[in-house]
């Protein structure tokens, strides 16, 4: 039980955990596929689908600049993730990995990613057979159908039920819930693009960035 769980770590630990929350979020925020796309010219918030993701960076750059992005940001996730983990256990990892998720969806004065990747990074401390199983699944289902926001959403939903039907903690699957309706709720308008058939590709660079579809 999550009582429990806390209860393992003690005042000191938990108040490290605490003081490093914001630490935390402030590596959440580092702009990876800012920076990186404009390392090639390109301005990656009026490319593509104007997420500064991993996903539009594949799509706007090509699969090669899309994976240094994509490999940052889970980073970012893991970073913190395992900060939490040798400081305070489980809780702290979670603690310490969800700020870093936050601070990668909504970082302040900038547009934020959708944060798959860097809860990705967070969970792969946590569940690190699942995280590459359920990469192998994304990774076909993106390829597959051509659209990274479905394979996205499907280990989004399902992530929280497998780890519930594996036995963890109730709190970790409520916490893991949670997290994927944060997730969930930041690909809204890739959802309502997939109702009405007009979702963006995940394909390789074809264009000179500017003559992609908006």
């Amino acid at each position: 039980m999550l009582k429990q769980a806390v209860s393992g770590c003690d005042d000191g630990a938990v108040l490290v955990v605490v003081l490093l929350l914001p630490v935390a979020y402030l590596v959440g925020t580092f702009p990876s596929a800012v920076i990186v796309a404009r390392s090639r010219g390109v301005d990656i918030t009026a490319e593509g689908s104007g997420n500064p993701g991993a996903s539009n960076v594949i799509r706007v750059l090509g699969w090669r600049v899309g994976a240094a992005v994509l490999l940052a940001d889970f980073a970012k996730g893991a970073l913190a993730g395992g900060a939490g983990l040798a400081v305070g256990d489980r809780p702290g990892a979670y603690a310490l990995g969800v700020a870093a998720v936050i601070g990668h969806t909504f970082p302040l004065l900038r547009k934020g990613g959708k944060g798959v990747a860097a809860a990705g990074g967070m969970l792969v401390v946590l569940f690190p057979l699942l995280v590459v199983a359920l990469a192998v699944v994304w990774g076909v289902v993106a390829k597959g159908l051509h659209k990274a926001s479905v394979a996205s959403l499907l280990i989004v939903v399902a992530f929280p039920m497998v780890v519930g039907v594996l036995g963890y903690y109730w709190w970790e699957t409520a916490l893991l819930a949670t997290v994927a309706l944060l997730l969930v709720v930041r690909h809204l308008g890739n959802i309502r693009r997939l109702i009405h058939h007009e979702e963006h590709d995940l394909i390789a660079k074809s264009a000179p960035p500017g003559q992609n579809a908006a």
